[in-house]
């Protein structure tokens, strides 16, 4: 691992990663975590290049179309609902030349709401006063090796609340945003409340959708995590969203639910 970060910028679309960007269900794979954070990374450049108020984004939903190969990328965003208020923003990751995610994120125009906001739930327990918890005796990979896990009590089967933050760059040499920086956690959410054995049973993800109602600050992203499983092969996983500040918006994940 010789740089300290998840991906190296090889031109203005193309992004290598590094062995700390290795998934957790296959070495040989890209944790979709770290790529997520990218396609925001990318968004967010791509939004500064727009005339007028900067919008905010406001909810990003991934559809993971295949398998991720740890390899370079491809990032390519688009507008595909221009306006001053609202705006809907399309970014498709390739590798090898095949799309392998596809993500829209509608963005929102910035109004001054404070004196009616309301209605999030309790803020967590500071992460500075936990203890770390070694993730990495459950899971294999580079991206959960890289990661600082901070459960607010032990985890089980289901249910876990927790706080994770990393030390590395998203992109090498690169600045990302606090949202970039956050996003590319979220999706450690369907590893930190397992409802069954990743040796026994395999639940992976095929999406990820994320609804914001303010931006997250700061370095930690807080997982308030549950997970179903149903009858027939599919999961859910369902997560409050927090900052050190408090809440920030809820993530939802459907898993494919199988035996080994």
């Amino acid at each position: 691992m010789s740089t300290g970060s998840y991906y190296e910028r090889t031109d203005d679309h193309h992004f290598k990663p590094t062995a700390h960007a290795s998934g957790a269900w296959s070495t040989d794979e890209v944790h979709f975590s770290p790529l997520g954070g990218l396609i925001v990374h990318a968004i967010d450049r791509h939004l500064a290049d727009r005339p007028g108020e900067r919008l905010l984004l406001s909810r990003i939903s991934f559809d993971i179309l295949g398998r991720l190969a740890l390899d370079e990328c491809e990032i390519r965003v688009e507008t595909i609902r221009p306006g001053r208020t609202i705006e809907l923003v399309e970014a498709v990751a390739l590798i090898a030349d095949r799309p392998v995610v596809r993500a829209r994120a509608w963005c929102l125009a910035a109004v001054g709401t404070a004196a009616v906001a309301g209605g999030e739930a309790d803020r967590l327990a500071a992460p500075e006063t936990l203890a770390p918890w070694r993730m990495a005796d459950l899971w294999p990979g580079g991206y959960i090796a890289s990661i600082d896990v901070r459960p607010l009590a032990p985890p089980q089967p289901g249910r876990t609340t927790a706080w994770i933050s990393t030390p590395l760059d998203l992109v090498a040499g690169e600045q990302s945003s606090p949202l970039a920086s956050y996003v590319a956690l979220v999706d450690t959410a369907n590893g930190i409340a397992v409802r069954q054995a990743p040796t026994e049973w395999i639940f992976p993800n095929v999406d990820l959708t994320i609804h914001l109602h303010r931006a997250p600050e700061g370095r930690w992203t807080g997982l308030d995590t549950t997970v179903v499983f149903g009858p027939t092969g599919q999961g859910i996983t369902s997560t409050v969203l927090h900052d050190v500040n408090g809440p920030v918006g809820h993530a939802q994940q459907i898993l494919t639910v199988r035996p080994v």
